[in-house]
């Protein structure tokens, strides 16, 4: 089956869509990339979507209006990945949507919300759309997140030692082999975000840790960020820009004097590193493999390799998954996953109370053709 995987995380900077053929072959799952295209968000979309996201406020005006656009810039981003990764003979689309609020109230995930109506999606491919994924593990219990972690899992099965895959979005997430998987704060989210406050706008990030490498770290704002309660959260846990937005970023550095903005970079830089290479010594990996565009920036690479001495730290691309697309690869999965009436997570992932099939199906223009229920799950993911 010919899967188009959709996706835009936390940067919310573009729409990610990563096609793949996949099959169950005895206790396999065999995934074959097909490519990647990625649509950047045009600058009115993306500003609206900034101006609705913690802490700002919105209306439900504005939200019907965003789900609506957001659903047409998704549905664009799958006829093109049709058109040029799938010659027109795509058969699925799995869509993330856009987070857009991921509501946790004393460590318990009470809800999620997810923007980018489907229907626009099967509209304008013609095909059935499985999407708004996460809700299923949240009501079983879970915190609905973080949902590779399956695909992590089935990825890495069998690989030596404890080898850990870490995701460097907006947010930092890992999953270790036993299971644990969580959010283990900021990636790039408050980086990006004093980026794009010191620029004036220019910039949506630190553009190969340009900033961060000139900078100094400054261990007052340093131990000030590191008090965050999150940190010390047992897993599973998840979180977001709900807590880490620009006004924690000003919270943070009210009362430490004026610094340059270099040195709060690097030093929101060097809490990237230290709070996932805590996380990853608190799991006894062996091996980190990472994806995601905080991958990109060689210094909080740098940074991560050095907190992390006898511990490999290399990209998927070296284990055949590109690190830009694997988000969307893992939507793919799990859209194949749910036609196939298979659970697409992990309890002791997300800490739900059993597995679940997720999301929700949008027929396409023929009508709802599922195929044949499989029997068992697959055991491991192969790449061909």
């Amino acid at each position: 089956m010919r899967v188009i995987g959709l996706m835009s995380g936390t940067s919310y900077d573009a729409i990610d869509a990563a096609a793949a053929e996949l099959g169950l072959v005895g206790d396999s799952l065999v995934l074959k990339p097909l490519g990647l295209v990625s649509e950047p968000y045009d600058d009115e979309l993306r500003a609206a979507l900034a101006a609705a996201l913690p802490p700002g406020t919105t209306t439900m005006a504005e939200v019907c209006r965003l789900d609506t656009l957001i659903g047409q810039a998704f549905a664009a981003a799958a006829v093109r990945a049709d058109r040029e990764l799938c010659d027109g003979r795509a058969e699925l689309v799995a869509s993330h949507g856009q987070t857009v609020y991921h509501w946790v109230d004393g460590g318990r995930v009470r809800g999620t919300l997810q923007l980018g109506q489907p229907a626009w999606i099967a509209e304008a491919t013609g095909l059935p759309v499985a999407a708004d994924f996460r809700p299923r593990d949240i009501a079983a219990g879970g915190q609905g997140a973080p949902l590779v972690s399956l695909v992590d899992l089935l990825w890495l099965r069998g690989r030596p030692g404890t080898p850990t895959a870490l995701n460097l979005g907006g947010i930092a997430n890992l999953t270790a082999p036993d299971g644990t998987a969580f959010d283990t704060g900021p990636a790039c989210a408050l980086i990006d975000a004093a980026a794009h406050g010191f620029s004036g706008g220019r910039l949506a990030c630190d553009v190969d840790g340009a900033l961060a490498a000139r900078g100094r770290i400054q261990p007052v704002l340093l131990e000030r960020l590191l008090e965050e309660p999150y940190y010390a959260l047992p897993a599973p846990k998840t979180t977001g820009k709900e807590l880490f937005h620009v006004g924690y970023l000003h919270e943070a550095l009210a009362g430490v004097g004026r610094l340059p903005a270099e040195d709060v970079i690097a030093t929101l830089t060097h809490l990237t590193a230290r709070t996932v290479a805590d996380a990853v010594r608190s799991v006894g990996a062996t091996e980190v493999i990472a994806s995601g565009g905080g991958t990109r920036n060689p210094v909080l690479m740098r940074m991560l390799g050095e907190l992390l001495p006898g511990v490999a730290v290399r990209r998927s691309d070296e284990l055949g998954l590109p690190s830009d697309a694997k988000e969307a690869y893992a939507f793919a999965v799990l859209g194949f996953l749910t036609v196939h009436g298979l659970p697409g997570t992990v309890p002791a992932s997300t800490g739900a109370r059993h597995p679940s099939v997720l999301g929700s199906v949008t027929p396409g223009r023929d009508g709802l053709r599922l195929p044949p229920a499989a029997g068992e799950g697959p055991v491991r993911l192969v790449l061909e």
